[in-house]
């Protein structure tokens, strides 16, 4: 599904990732793992097109793909923040199905009806006119998650997903992970948690950053 080769990217003299290679697997999750400040989300920003590669190759479904200079890309790779980047000033529905109808150009009353499809999946139909800062940290999660999914991406890549949550409300995430995965869904997860990690992944990364701020990236497999 998502292959990414020989991805460098450096800010000014400091070299962040050094020609990193990457596959994920139609319909499985690979799990990227290391400590703060080893890239981790600057790769996961440059796969999905908030940050420019200073070179490499991404390629979904075997055919080159450029995450900043496609069109489709927002269909193609979806992002769930590490904060949730939720609007503020929109309710829950309004976030889920904003993108839909300005980008997908769908007709509102469809973007509704396949949000409360989406909020009900996620145990949250009840939560539709409710704004962010009514929300509980897990809540929000999962209203950034139904904010990805209206996109119908290929692909799902989450940051730091359990990072702001409590043993509890890691386990949800974990379940809606792999709920996503039964229905077929890529995804790609960034996490400092192994535990996590080695609980929903078909395959991990491990990102360590080196002297000389020089990435090695190691696959550890999903015995690791």
């Amino acid at each position: 599904m998502l292959e990414v080769k020989n991805l460098t990217k450096s800010f000014g003299n400091r070299v962040i990732l050094d020609n990193v290679n990457l596959t994920v697997k139609d319909g499985e999750i690979l799990s990227i793992v290391g400590p703060s400040g080893a890239g981790k989300t600057t790769l996961l920003r440059c796969i999905t097109g908030l940050e420019t590669a200073d070179s490499g190759q991404f390629l979904v479904d075997g055919q080159p793909f450029d995450p900043q200079g496609s069109k489709d890309t927002d269909r193609v790779i979806g992002v769930v923040f590490q904060d949730y980047n939720l609007f503020p000033n929109l309710s829950v529905m309004e976030n889920i199905t904003l993108a839909p109808t300005m980008v997908l150009k769908k007709d509102t009353a469809v973007a509704v009806k396949d949000a409360k499809v989406l909020l009900e999946e996620l145990g949250l139909s009840t939560k539709g006119d409710l704004y962010p800062y009514q929300l509980s940290g897990g809540q929000k999660q999962r209203v950034a998650i139904a904010r990805a999914l209206a996109m119908k991406p290929k692909i799902l890549c989450y940051d730091e997903p359990t990072s702001a949550l409590d043993p509890n409300l890691r386990q949800e995430v974990a379940k809606i992970i792999l709920g996503l995965k039964k229905d077929g869904m890529t995804q790609l997860v960034v996490t400092h948690d192994f535990d996590f990690a080695d609980t929903i992944a078909d395959d991990i990364l491990k990102v360590q950053a080196l002297d000389k701020a020089v990435n090695q990236v190691e696959d550890l497999g999903k015995d690791a």
